[in-house]
Formats: C-alpha cells, sequence, structure tokens
C-alpha cells in the first residue's frame, strides 16, 4: 500500500478541523496556510471531504469548512477514501498482468493474498477515528500498540481517561 499524497493532505486537512471544531467554519486557504500545504490541493480535497459528507461548508463573510459529525465518528479510512477515492489498489484488477491470467474466472493463487491484505488496511484504518488522533503522539503510539505501556491513566484536556487499545489491534 501507498499513502498518496491526497490521503496524507487529506487526513491533515480533516485532523485540523477536528482539532478546531468549536471555534466554526475556516476557509480552505486558512487550512493551507495554517498546515503549510498547497491551496489549490486543500481546496479539492475539502470539496471531496464535503462530498462524501465528511465535512460541510458555510458561505458567507465568516464561512468555510468544518466536520459535518463529531471526530469520533470519522474514520482514517472514511478521510482516505474520500480523499484518494480508494484505500488501496488491488494492482490485478485495475492493471492486470494479462487480461486471461488475472480474470476472476482465472484461478490465481495471489489474489487472495492481496484480497486479506486489502480487508486488513481497510479494518485498521476503520477502527482508527479523528477523535483517537487528537491526542499526543506518544498516546497514539501506545494505543496502537507501538510502545510496551504500563496501565496507567492517560490525562487528556485536564480529563482522566482509561488506556484503550484500538479493537482491531488486539489479538
Amino acid at each position: 500500500m501507498r499513502i498518496t499524497t491526497w490521503a496524507e493532505y487529506g487526513l491533515i486537512c480533516a485532523l485540523h478541523l477536528a482539532r478546531r471544531a468549536s471555534a466554526g467554519p475556516i476557509t480552505g486557504r486558512q487550512v493551507a496556510a495554517h498546515e503549510r500545504l498547497p491551496g489549490d490541493y486543500v481546496e479539492q480535497i475539502l470539496l471531496r471531504l464535503r462530498r462524501a459528507g465528511i465535512v460541510r461548508s458555510t458561505r458567507g463573510a465568516h464561512g468555510g469548512y468544518s466536520l459535518a459529525l463529531p471526530p469520533e465518528q470519522i474514520s482514517v479510512r472514511a478521510v482516505i477514501a474520500a480523499s484518494e477515492l480508494t484505500t488501496f489498489d488491488l494492482h490485478c484488477v485495475s492493471h492486470p498482468v494479462e487480461t486471461a491470467r488475472c480474470s476472476a474466472a482465472e484461478g490465481c493463487s495471489i489474489r487472495p493474498v492481496w484480497m486479506m491484505l486489502q480487508q486488513r488496511i481497510d479494518d485498521v484504518l476503520e477502527s482508527v477515528h479523528l477523535g483517537d488522533l487528537l491526542s499526543e503522539e506518544s498516546v497514539v503510539r501506545e494505543r496502537l500498540g507501538m510502545l510496551a505501556a504500563e496501565a496507567q491513566p492517560i490525562v487528556d484536556a485536564g480529563e482522566e481517561r482509561s488506556n484503550r487499545a484500538l479493537p482491531v489491534l488486539q489479538a
């Protein structure tokens, strides 16, 4: 899997809107300037996110973009799918080596591996939400199982929460 610029910028933009959810709408140009991203890219990405129902736009002098749902209800997979239009390109379907060899009627022993990989990637991306990414990197790493952490309460913005691993990563 290759994370494209569209997918990465889409996630950066959506996370920016999540961080300022209570501050009201912001223009695409303001998002681009704050995140140091190309303005044209950001405008196109926000349009894609709006079409997917992830963000909403408000017209007028104080208009701009804001999240259409709470950050806890927007998965990373949804943002990537809206930004990139796919989360995983099954190459044997989109670019077959040979039409006959790669057709669904032909028994290809490799295709199930790619399909399983696609499903696992989508499961992980679906299990992580923008709300999860509002924490500091060390907290996100711990929740993803990337650090061996002791079971201690996590304090986030003055509120105590329990440690919880993301469900798809629990064995």
